[in-house]
C-alpha cells in the first residue's frame, strides 16, 4: 500500500450553506455517480465502444469547483475522464450519455466520443486525450478574459477558467509552462490538480520528486492549496476563494484536491495493481455518503428529499440512454463537418 498523505481537515459545521444550495451540490454529485454507473452498465452489455474513463469517487472536485463558478459562463477543461465535467458544467445528460453513443445527437455530434466532449454552448473546451493538453486550452480562454477586459473594454469579461488534470500530468511541461504565464499576466484561471495517487499503473509518490503538488506553485509566487477532495464543502471553499481571487484579477490559482477513483483507470483496466487495503480505505471515505451526512446533520434536509433526488437523477439517466439508443449515427456524407469551427 502506496504512503497515504494526511487528509487536511475542514470544520464543514463552520461553513455557510443553504438548504437550496445543498440539493443543487447533492443532485449534481449524484448526476455523477449515477451517470457513470450507467456507462459502465452500457460497456460491459456491448453498447458503447472504445476507452472509457469513469469519476466514480471524485464527484466532490468536479461539483466544489464548477458550482462554485457561472456554470454556462466561465470555462471548463477536461481530461480523458471528463464525462462528469461535462455534466457540472450544464451539458444534458442526454447529450452526453449519445456522445459516448457515437450518435448524431451527441454534443460532439458523435465525433469525439468518450474522451472527446465539447460543448460551446456552455464554454466545456473539451476533454483531452493526451494529458496536459487542455492545460495551454483553458490557458487561452483565461487569457482572452483578460484581454477583452483590459484591453478592448469590455467590462462584461470577467470569465474564469477551471483547468482539471492529474497528478501524472503534473510532471509534464505544459504544466510549468502554464502555471508560469499564467503567474506573469494575472491570468484568471484555477489549475485543478485531482490526485487520485495513480497515473494508470503507476504510483504518484513513486513517479515525482516533489509528491506534494500544491507547493509547485510557491516557484511561480502562486497560491497553492491543499484540499480533501472527497469533501465537497472544503473543495467548495477552497474554490470560491479561488474564483473570488481570479474575478478580482489577483491571478491564478493551483488546487491540490486529495481524492480517489474508485474503479479502475479505465473499463478494460483490471485494476490488479492497487491493494485491497487501500481500495476499502478510500470507499470509506465516499464523498456523497459523506455529504449526505453532513446535510442531514445540520437539519438543512431529510432522507426522503434526498431519496427524492435519487429518484429524478435515476429517471433523467435512464432517459438519456433511450434517447442515445434512439439515435441517429452520423451520416457518412458529413464525415468532414464540424472539423473547423466556421463549418457548424
Amino acid at each position: 500500500m502506496v504512503q497515504e498523505r494526511t487528509l487536511p481537515v475542514f470544520q464543514a459545521a463552520s461553513a455557510q450553506i443553504t438548504k437550496e444550495e445543498g440539493l443543487r451540490l447533492y443532485e449534481d454529485m449524484i448526476l455523477g455517480r449515477f451517470f457513470e454507473d450507467k456507462c459502465a452498465e452500457m460497456y460491459y452489455r456491448g453498447k458503447m465502444f472504445g476507452f472509457v474513463h469513469l469519476y466514480n469517487g471524485q464527484e466532490a472536485v468536479s461539483t466544489g469547483v464548477i458550482q462554485s463558478m457561472r456554470p454556462g459562463e466561465d470555462y471548463v477543461c477536461s481530461t480523458y475522464r471528463d464525462h462528469v465535467h461535462a455534466l457540472s458544467a450544464g451539458v444534458p445528460a442526454r447529450e452526453v450519455m449519445a456522445e459516448l453513443f457515437g450518435k448524431a445527437t451527441g454534443c460532439s455530434k458523435g465525433r469525439g466520443g468518450s474522451m472527446h466532449l465539447f460543448s460551446a454552448e456552455h464554454n466545456l473546451l473539451g476533454g483531452f486525450a493526451f494529458i496536459g493538453e487542455g492545460i495551454p486550452i483553458a490557458l487561452g480562454a483565461a487569457f482572452q478574459s483578460k484581454y477583452r477586459r483590459e484591453v478592448l473594454g469590455d467590462e462584461t469579461a470577467d470569465q474564469v477558467a477551471a483547468c482539471f488534470f492529474g497528478d501524472g500530468t503534473t510532471n509534464n511541461g505544459q504544466f510549468f509552462e502554464c502555471l508560469n504565464m499564467a503567474a506573469l499576466w494575472k491570468l484568471p484561471i484555477l489549475f485543478v490538480v485531482e490526485n487520485n495517487k495513480w497515473a494508470i499503473g503507476m504510483a504518484h509518490e513513486r513517479a515525482t520528486s516533489q509528491p506534494e503538488i500544491y507547493k509547485k506553485a510557491s516557484v511561480f509566487g502562486m497560491p497553492g492549496v491543499e484540499v480533501d477532495g472527497m469533501d465537497v464543502m472544503a473543495v467548495r471553499a477552497v474554490a470560491q476563494e479561488a474564483v473570488a481571487r481570479a474575478r478580482a484579477g489577483e491571478g491564478p490559482t493551483l488546487i491540490e484536491a486529495l481524492t480517489y477513483r474508485f474503479r479502475g483507470h479505465s473499463l478494460a483496466d483490471p485494476d490488479e495493481l492497487r491493494t485491497k487495503d487501500e481500495k476499502e480505505a478510500w470507499l470509506a471515505r465516499d464523498p456523497i455518503k459523506k455529504f449526505a451526512a453532513c446535510l442531514i446533520e445540520q437539519n438543512l434536509v431529510n432522507q426522503e428529499e434526498l431519496k427524492a433526488i435519487e429518484r429524478k437523477i435515476q429517471s433523467t439517466v435512464d432517459e438519456g440512454v433511450e434517447f442515445a439508443l434512439s439515435s441517429p449515427e452520423p451520416d457518412a456524407s458529413e464525415l468532414y463537418r464540424f472539423v473547423f469551427a466556421e463549418d457548424e
